[in-house]
């Protein structure tokens, strides 16, 4: 014969007012890590917009310029090409970075520093100073941008920044390019346009749809 349990009738509002009280302090525990959750700091989105057109590097956070740079880019015009020396456009990424610690104006070579730092336009000289921001491309027009070691870099050749004189690279004086290095990590997006730059008031609809074809244009070089 089957027997219910022994239990006395007091201990049921016991156990209850338990079960309760432990239900409403998982969901006040849930209720507070969410709301820590919401609360906490997001990570600024950092991004780099090249405009060939200008010659200037824009450094954006959240949407919004911080800091424009005069630039250098390649005087063979854009492109993608191994042995063209043409400076890549479209969206591409910061894959590398190297020059930590270095002085301005440190030399290298092959990635590598020689010991050797330049002033700035220090005559008959023109090696890549002082850091390196490795690109790499994400699309088809801009693919083989890392294998032909496509880099924004400090130049000694400070006198000429503002007129496409590279071999491909982006060129930038020693200070600006310390500064943008140190505000970007590896992963950060970067936009190489051939137009003015989108978040000039003076580039208008036009200018941002010449950048866009000839963008497509330069995915089938």
């Amino acid at each position: 014969m089957f027997r219910a349990p022994n239990l006395c009738l007091n201990t049921l509002p016991m156990l209850l007012t338990r079960s309760l009280f432990a239900i409403f302090a998982v969901l006040t525990l849930s209720i507070s890590t969410a709301k820590a959750v919401d609360e906490a700091p997001k990570a600024d989105r950092v991004e780099i917009v090249v405009s060939i057109a200008e010659q200037k590097l824009v450094l954006k956070k959240n949407g919004e310029v911080i800091r424009r740079y005069p630039v250098s880019t390649s005087r063979f015009g854009v492109g993608d090409a191994y042995g063209t020396y043409r400076t890549p456009i479209g969206h591409l990424q910061v894959s590398d970075k190297i020059g930590d610690g270095l002085p301005a104006g440190a030399v290298f070579k092959h990635r590598s520093p020689t010991g050797e730092v330049l002033a700035p336009n220090a005559p008959g000289r023109d090696p890549i100073v002082t850091r390196i921001l490795w690109l790499n491309g994400l699309e088809a027009g801009n693919r083989n941008a890392y294998g032909r070691c496509v880099y924004i870099h400090g130049t000694p050749d400070e006198k000429r920044l503002g007129r496409p004189v590279s071999y491909g690279c982006i060129r930038m004086r020693s200070t600006d390019v310390m500064e943008l290095y140190a505000a970007t990590p590896v992963g950060t997006d970067v936009s190489i346009v051939v137009g003015r730059l989108p978040s000039d008031p003076g580039a208008g609809i036009m200018g941002l749809i010449a950048s866009a074809a000839t963008s497509l244009r330069g995915a089938k070089l």
